[in-house]
């Protein structure tokens, strides 16, 4: 067995060993399992007893419906277990101890912990988890994506509008199933009862869609109910559950209808690109082909389409976009390989859905565990600590040199905070049971697997396999820090967390006195890794990874230092914002200041060009480079995509106006422009705009336009703002260029 694929640490995969569970619903006093089986999926009940813990069991005094309150051992102040004969009865008791005690379920002092989802409370209890037993590949996964008419003079297409409508459905599963229903065959009805006909038939326990959630599966549900049809896909004939939901990755919030289908799990590979780009920070678009082609997936004869000719293309060439909207799903099944194993893994070993194990925090998660082994074993639960995290110090941050500079060596600590944790066995004091360092302990292991199979693979798409599957495994174990510093969870511990970041600083501290007693030259230092210019005399990799296996050596025993990297030169902007040029040519950029894909293309492309040429020992040529710029936007020669910006909008446009209006906010071209157009916007939706106008002072939000309405053979994009932008970013750059070839003295 691939040693990823192992379920047998009780404390990572639960205490059940039920294998082949792929969906669970509530069903009256019982969860529902479908477990699939080489015959195909069979059904089994679980006896289901809803939970709350309390901190009281006279906080129950006058609650009038069935409950047996159970002691817990330990020290912790949730200290009883209430237990329920049905889930009607457990979301009384929530009701009736919100009024008791005045303190809702999410209040942080709230002295019970109710959870509200009943197949989580269920595999908390139980020990069970998903894909026991079972590969990612046995999975009956089916993508799904529609084509739409858009009505004349409208920018996008319209469920609600009388004359849109579903062109085509393209239905398509890895065995090489699939379908193709066309409005030139059949009216819409017709191929709503199709779609829904098929989904039954071929049964799958996943259905996949790129931003499926925000538009293909709502464009269906309105135009199924504009036909009266029944959207029966769930696996007892009911039709989904649809409720609005958030979903949060970094700094973004996305709102979003969250379908739910009875015994079956909803992938939006919209948001695993998204959360793959947390960290990576290297896609320029989210969508569907844009994805495809970054990670090699696009097949050479793939379909392109104008989303806004797709009317033409439906009347003039049916087999093309046939081709094209097949060619959408087949893309779809190949990035949800790619980038959804992790949370096929993750659903192993967290008691939560499949689908839920995408949206979920990883703190949420690491709390989790913790919650299920604590019930398992009947011990007592800690009330959240309270507070805010907010006095504590981070890591070791410091910007020696700036310029261009070379030749530079990078060395980090593998996993620095997990790797102290573990060395100096440092965990929250609340954890009674010990189960803290075990667990990343474990977690750790198979971060370190998948890292070793992605540098050994030669397939480039396992390679990447692995490669996501790794640095989502990274993310995870890393958060055991943060979860230590997130009081909202149950054993956090800001003590604890404070003493990591100060052992991390010490140690970053110390591998900093050792590189400058060697004559090594640092240039830039970050919580856990240095850039610097290695000794004179030490060259070459052979010498300069040597250099780092002795600082290795000096360092406490379960703490590594690797060579990250070897660069002909750097060019060191500030503190984290830099530009390296690898042995092999290639430029590698980090930082928001030299990559944020919130400035317009043609600054990102300058910046682009402008610091191969510093790192390349060309800066001379800088200067032409700009004029160039200056002459292609004076001259209309860039598409204004190249000049447009692109913003999603992180509230709902009726938000946003009372804001304004009550003088909360300032007024913002994206949501002025969603307050104008024809369709609703929805917090975390984008709109991309460029600037009209004359004279670079102009009001962005008054003066903005999207870009569908731009005609190149009449161009109004505001010239004079375009190049003053320009001039303000190269002014950043002036100190690095040399002066006498400097526009801005």
């Amino acid at each position: 067995m691939n040693d990823l694929d192992r379920t047998d640490n009780r404390l990572l995969f639960g205490a059940d060993d039920t294998e082949g569970i792929v969906a669970a619903e509530l069903a009256g006093r019982f969860v529902r399992l479908f477990i699939r089986t080489p015959r195909g999926v069979v059904v089994r009940d679980d006896p289901f007893h809803p939970f709350i813990l309390l901190t009281d069991p006279s906080l129950l005094d006058g609650f009038r419906e069935d409950v047996t309150v159970h002691p817990l051992s330990g020290p912790g102040e949730l200290r009883f277990m209430a237990l329920f004969r049905e889930w009607h009865g457990c979301a009384a008791a929530r009701d009736f101890l919100a009024r008791h005690t005045g303190q809702n379920p999410s209040a942080p002092g709230a002295p019970y912990l109710y959870l509200p989802d009943p197949v989580h409370q269920h595999f908390l209890l139980t020990g069970k988890t998903f894909f026991k037993g079972f590969e990612f590949g046995h999975l009956r996964r089916l993508a799904l994506d529609i084509e739409t008419s858009c009505g004349e003079g409208f920018e996008f297409s319209n469920p609600d509008r009388e004359g849109d409508r579903i062109l085509s459905i393209a239905l398509m599963e890895e065995g090489g199933f699939e379908a193709f229903l066309s409005a030139a065959e059949m009216d819409e009805r017709e191929m709503l009862e199709r779609l829904g006909g098929i989904i039954r038939e071929r049964d799958p326990d996943v259905i996949e869609g790129h931003n499926i959630f925000r538009f293909d599966l709502e464009y269906i549900r309105a135009r199924a109910a504009r036909h009266g049809v029944k959207l029966a896909w769930g696996r007892d004939g009911s039709i989904p559950r649809v409720h609005p939901s958030r979903f949060s990755v970094a700094e973004r919030l996305i709102d979003y209808p969250r379908w739910d289908v009875y015994g079956r799990t909803v992938i939006d590979t919209y948001f695993l690109v998204q959360i793959h780009d947390v960290s990576s920070r290297d896609l320029e678009s989210y969508g569907l082909k844009q994805a495809a082609i970054h990670f090699g997936l696009a097949a050479p004869d793939r379909v392109y389409l104008d989303r806004q000719a797709m009317d033409e293309a439906f009347r003039t060439d049916p087999e093309r976009m046939k081709r094209y909207n097949l060619d959408d799903t087949r893309e779809t099944l190949a990035l949800s390989r790619l980038l959804s194993y992790p949370w096929f893994l993750q659903a192993r070993i967290f008691p939560y859905t499949y689908q839920t194990s995408v949206i979920r925090g990883n703190a949420t998660k690491i709390n989790a565990l913790f919650l299920r082994e604590y019930l398992h074993r009947r011990e007592a639960v800690p009330l959240p600590a309270g507070g805010d995290g907010a006095g504590l110090e981070g890591g070791y941050v410091e910007l020696r040199e700036t310029g261009i500079l070379g030749p530079i060596v990078h060395c980090d600590v593998a996993s620095l905070y997990p790797s102290l944790m573990l060395a100096r066995q440092i965990a929250p004091v609340r954890e009674h049971l010990g189960l803290f360092l075990p667990l990343l302990e474990e977690l750790r292991r198979f971060r370190l697997t998948a890292k070793a199979r992605a540098r050994e693979e030669s397939d480039p798409h396992r390679r990447d396999y692995y490669a996501a599957l790794q640095q989502t495994f990274k993310v995870l174990i890393n958060s055991f820090y943060g979860y230590l510093g997130a009081p909202l969870h149950h054993f956090a511990d800001l003590a604890a967390a404070a003493e990591v970041t100060r052992a991390g600083r010490q140690l970053i501290g110390a591998m900093l006195d050792w590189l400058r007693d060697r004559g090594a030259r640092p240039v830039e230092v970050d919580t856990d890794g240095v850039y610097f210019i290695p000794p004179p005399g030490v060259s070459g990799e052979e010498a300069e990874a040597a250099l780092v296996r002795a600082l290795s050596a000096t360092l406490p025993a379960g703490i590594e230092v690797e060579l990250a990297g070897r660069y002909r030169a750097m060019f060191s902007y500030k503190a984290k914002n830099y530009a390296l040029l690898g042995h092999d040519g290639r430029i590698t950029v980090r930082g928001s200041a030299l990559r944020s894909r919130g400035i317009e293309r043609y600054l990102r492309e300058f910046m682009g060009e402008m610091i191969r040429l510093l790192l390349t020992d060309e800066a001379q040529k800088v200067p032409g480079l700009y004029e160039e710029y200056v002459r292609r936007i004076r001259e209309h020669r860039f598409p204004v995509e190249w000049l447009a910006r692109t913003e999603t909008l992180g509230e709902s446009p009726a938000t946003y106006q009372q804001k304004v209006r009550a003088g909360k906010r300032n007024p913002s071209a994206a949501f002025e422009i969603a307050l104008r157009a024809d369709r609703p916007y929805r917090a975390g939706d984008q709109i991309s705009y460029y600037v009209t106008g004359r004279g670079k002072g102009v009001t962005v939000y008054g003066q903005s336009a999207p870009v569908f309405r731009h005609d190149p053979a009449r161009p109004d994009e505001n010239v004079d703002y375009y190049v003053d932008k320009l001039a303000q970013l190269m002014k950043k750059f002036a100190p690095f260029l040399p002066r006498e070839r400097t526009l801005f003295d």
